[in-house]
Parts: structure tokens; sequence; C-alpha cells
């Protein structure tokens, strides 16, 4: 690798003006479309010519900040060299102009964290943030700060390829970004760079983490092999975060990007993911996988997956979810609010009806959420309750369930055994993901609205 400092001059960080994420860059005084910068001759500072020409254009990237521009990979006699940024006087001109002739000719190799614009970036998919989407970057904006160039802008937009060689025709000249190029603020996009050093460098602050579990989990549906790798090596860095998106892939996803992962690791991402879920994972892995993840599970953990999977998963017994509120008849409402409260635990679907039990521990009531919040404080759960709840046992099929959730309004289902004792709960959310037909899973997912 050269000598050469890969850092230009000065790398202070820059006010510059704010932006919504999502929208058009904000101004500045030069920008540069990297595909006319590509290919450009490399003359010395007294316009020596060299011989080569810019093949691409290196990027650090400097986490909520725009990536600074450190240098460029050039082709002179036959090989790959770096040129540093500190020693380009002018880079948008028919030219890029060097304050010397002196080049070290060392050939080029990549450092931890460096990202090639050309190879990296320009032509990729990138996830669009705020429309959480993949998209694909057409062309890369660069912006002179004061601190330097950056890379300030995505253009999305596919062109005709007339229009790309009339673009790239084009004589140089300033410009500001406008709605004509469809240019986008970068910090609207996290991309898919693929090399290990430089998403680790990046992991802490990945923009990644502003997308929900469901929106991951269509990028994850979108994305080709290598994108799923790269995009699970980022969720992999929040825990939590991964057993959700994991919750919310279709089965067959689910299922194959599991199947590549060892016993251990498929077992820590289970010991986070509601029972119910995981007993449908491991249901859906070989049968010779199933109980050595079973036996790497937390005992809790084990023991309520084990129990699950003694159920028909097409039944009411395969859709239990052991996420509930269960309180004593007697309990005063202002408690039962204390206990939803303090259930940081619990998903917050299960926490929209508070169950009540009698001194055996059979189901006698049901409470919803808006009823406890309007009751009086110092009522009893019974005196609120309604006291004959609709409940279904185990072998229920799904579509009495459908009708019972639809013909009663019911958010959540208890499933009792033959003693009216609660074993657990199917959601509306649980009870609409088993009846949507499989095809309608594949449809691609509505546009949501821009947040900015």
């Amino acid at each position: 690798m050269t000598s050469t400092p890969q850092q230009p001059t000065n790398t202070t960080n820059q006010e510059l003006p704010a932006k919504s994420p999502g929208s058009e860059p904000p101004s500045f005084e030069r920008t540069l479309s990297l595909s006319r910068l590509l290919r450009r001759a490399v003359v010395g500072g007294r316009g020596q010519k060299l011989g080569g020409r810019l093949v691409d254009v290196i990027v650090r990237l400097r986490g909520t900040d725009y990536p600074l521009v450190t240098g460029f990979v050039a082709r002179l006699g036959g090989r790959r060299v770096f040129v540093p940024a500190d020693l380009v006087t002018d880079w948008d001109t028919e030219k890029v102009s060097l304050s010397t002739a002196r080049v070290d000719l060392r050939q080029f190799e990549r450092r931890d964290g460096e990202v090639l614009l050309r190879a990296d970036i320009l032509g990729h998919r990138l996830i669009d943030i705020p429309r959480g989407r993949l998209v694909r970057a057409y062309d890369l904006e660069l912006a002179q700060t004061p601190g330097g160039w950056v890379l300030a802008g995505v253009d999305t937009r596919p062109t005709s390829w007339w229009h790309r060689l009339w673009h790239r025709a084009a004589p140089a000249h300033d410009h500001h970004g406008d709605d004509e190029s469809g240019c986008r603020d970068w910090k609207a996009f996290e991309a898919l760079i693929g090399h290990q050093p430089t998403v680790l460098i990046r992991r802490p602050i990945g923009r990644l983490r502003r997308l929900k579990a469901p929106q991951i989990a269509d990028l994850l549906e979108q994305a080709s092999r290598a994108e799923q790798t790269e995009l699970l090596d980022q969720v992999h860095a929040d825990p939590e975060l991964e057993a959700d998106v994991f919750e919310e892939l279709d089965d067959d996803r689910q299922s194959r990007l599991l199947r590549d992962r060892s016993d251990d690791e498929i077992a820590a991402v289970l010991a986070r993911m509601r029972a119910d879920d995981a007993a449908d994972a491991i249901a859906d892995l070989p049968q010779e996988r199933r109980q050595p993840v079973l036996d790497r599970l937390p005992a809790g953990q084990r023991t309520k997956v084990t129990a699950l999977l003694g159920y028909n998963p097409t039944s009411a017994g395969g859709l239990i979810g052991l996420d509930f509120l269960a309180l004593p008849r007697d309990t005063p409402v202002a408690d039962a609010l204390e206990r939803v409260r303090t259930a940081h635990t619990l998903q917050p679907e299960a926490l929209t009806t508070i169950f009540s039990l009698n001194e055996h521990q059979r189901l006698r009531g049901t409470a919803s959420l808006v009823a406890l919040v309007q009751a009086d404080p110092k009522a009893r759960l019974l005196d609120i309750a309604d006291t004959d709840p609709i409940r279904v046992h185990p072998d229920a099929d799904l579509i009495d369930i459908a009708l019972l959730m639809t013909d009663y309004n019911l958010l959540n289902l208890p499933v009792v055994d033959d003693d009216d004792h609660l074993l657990g709960v199917i959601t509306v959310d649980d009870a609409l993901e088993s009846t949507v037909p499989r095809n309608w899973r594949r449809r691609e997912p509505a546009p949501q609205p821009d947040s900015g």
C-alpha cells in the first residue's frame, strides 16, 4: 500500500444545512456527480500528462457525518494506485489536476474501513430507510465543504442509456442538487457494502436501527443471498431486534436462514423469541436438528417450547401464545393497572385483555385494558370483567378461531383445558397470520408515506 497518508489535510467536522432524512441533499456551493468524474484523465501540477485515469473514489465512513473523500484510485502504468485527496487541486474540470506529478506507484490495497464508491455503491442496492425498501444507486453526488469533499447524495432514479451518455458527455460545471436529478440525501440510506471490516466500523451507528422489525423482515424477503447476509450481520448486533425480525419472517424464509446457522446460534435467537414462535421455528427445522437445538435453550424456554410442540400446528393449541396477564378476580383495578404498567417482558398485544381467575385458577372473566382504565381504581376485577368469556379448547380449528374472533370482536382469545384452566392466548395478529392466504404474503408491501 502507498505510504502516503490517506487523509486530507483538514478533516474537521463541518456544520451542514439541516435536512430531514429522505429529502434532497443540502445545498452546497459545488457538487459533482460520480458518473461524470469516473475515467477522467489525471494530470500533474503543470498539466503534465501522467497517462492515467481515475477509476474509483475512496471515502471513509464517519458515523452520522457525510462520508469524507480521502483519495481516489487511478490506473497508471497498467496498475491501480492510490492518490490522496490532499494532492488534488481541481476535481471537477475535464481533468483531475494534482499539485505534483510525483505519485506513489505501489499497487493499491484497500484499508479497513475504506469504501470505494464505484466498486461498493454505484450500481448496487441500498436500503432506503425512510421508505423501508431496497433501491439501486444509479449515481452518487459529491459535494465540496470547508473540510473537504464528501459523499452527499444518491440518485436512485433509473435513466435511459442515451440519458446517461448525454450526462457524461455534458460540459462540467458547478450545479446545485435538484429534483430533476432524482438525487436524495445520503443520510437517508444504508449501503450494503459487504466487506466485513467496513460493516464492523459502521455497525454502532447503522441507520438500519431506524426500521421496525417487520420492515427489516420485508427487506430480507426482497434481498439477494449476499444482501441477506449483510442485513443479518447488522441485525445480529442487537440480539433483541434479531429475534423480533426472525419472528416476522415467513416460515419458509425463516427456516432457510436458520438452517445456515449452527445449533448454538439458532438456540441463541430462539431463546429471545416468543415461545410459540420459537416452537414453530423448531418444528420447521430438519428432524435431526430439532432436539440438539431444543437442548441448548434455557430451561424455562425449553419447557414452554416442548409443551407447545405437542399441539397440532393447525389447531388452537398450535397458535397458543404464553404471554398473558391473569390475576385473581378480587384484584383491585388499580393493582391490575400497575401490573400492566410493569409487565415489560410481555408482548404489548397480550396486555389488551386481562384475565381473572378464581381460587382454583380457573378462568372466570376477561376485562379489556380500556375497561380497566375507565373503571373506578378501587373496584375489583370481577366487577368489570365479562364473567362468561368466549374461549376455546386446544383442538379448535383455524376456521372456528377466526369466526369467533370476528363475531365477538376479540383481540385475544383464551385457550383452556377441560377444567377451564388457562393454557394460553391467541392474539388477533397470530390468527390473521394463520388465515391469510400464503400467496398474499408474497405481495410487495404497501408503500409507506415519507416520514420527512
